[in-house]
């Protein structure tokens, strides 16, 4: 379901709400359609662009992540990674569980996931399938998966705490949820490095590989609208989480985020 997102009469959102959309505020229910073009037009350079905005350290969060999901190597294992459609997180569950281990990737983006479709496809991995739906109304039954994940997606999502809410519904008793987000620094000195390079070096790149600096602004503005890791905290709690709770990794720039459905 690319584009906007639709709602039925009790959920479409008021026409005065508003929300960000990197630094510039947009009316709540333009946001979606506004993001999903972001991703339509870097869904093909899209892991090109991450190895060289991070210098290939998303790779390591990504293994601390999954290595942190445990998937079980002998019992059925269900998983949800949303916002996952290129696979590079799935693909990583799939190869450190068992034969009975299941993902499904779940993203709003079509030509993500027709990239994710291509990769698996090409390294013949067996055990994921992919659905095209929004992660604030996950199609998908209630307590029917072991854990779920979003990596570097939960930001771009404009109603956080419904997703949150259907994170929780979906999960399983004893499931666990991980939020794999950027943050801000907290080592001093770095933050005035890291933002020198988000606003002038990760544009200019972005231009140079995909041919449109836009995207990469947006994506950029969009890390400082999120919520600081105590904020998120709170938030995944309020969502009915247990245990909630965040590591930064890398002097802070990425967090990973925990909770648990007891």
């Amino acid at each position: 379901m690319s584009g906007a997102t639709e709602f039925s009469a009790s959920q479409r959102p008021d026409a005065a709400e508003e929300t960000h959309f990197g630094f510039e505020r947009v009316p709540l229910g333009e946001k979606q359609g506004k993001v999903d073009d972001v991703f339509h037009k870097v869904a093909d350079r899209y892991d090109v662009m991450n190895d060289l905005m991070s210098g290939g350290l998303h790779r390591l969060w990504k293994d601390v992540l999954v290595a942190r999901v445990k998937p079980s190597r002998t019992a059925p294992f269900r998983h949800l990674d949303v916002a996952g459609g290129t696979g590079d997180v799935a693909f990583r569950i799939v190869k450190a569980g068992g034969p009975r281990t299941h993902v499904t990737v779940l993203d709003i983006n079509g030509d993500m996931l027709r990239v994710g479709r291509e990769r698996a496809q090409k390294r013949g991995l067996d055990g994921l399938d992919f659905v095209e739906a929004n992660a604030e109304e996950l199609p998908l039954e209630s307590d029917s998966f072991d854990a779920y994940t979003i990596a570097f997606g939960i930001r771009n999502v404009p109603r956080i705490e419904r997703a949150l809410a259907e994170a929780y519904r979906v999960l399983k008793r004893g499931g666990r949820f991980l939020c794999l987000e950027f943050s801000q620094p907290d080592v001093p000195g770095l933050d005035r490095i890291y933002d020198a390079y988000s606003f002038n070096v990760i544009p200019r790149v972005g231009k140079m590989v995909t041919g449109d600096a836009q995207p990469y602004q947006y994506l950029v503005e969009s890390i400082r609208e999120f919520p600081n890791p105590e904020r998120f905290r709170m938030m995944i709690e309020d969502a009915g989480f247990s245990r909630a709770s965040y590591d930064r990794l890398t002097g802070g720039v990425v967090c990973i985020h925990s909770g648990w459905k007891l």
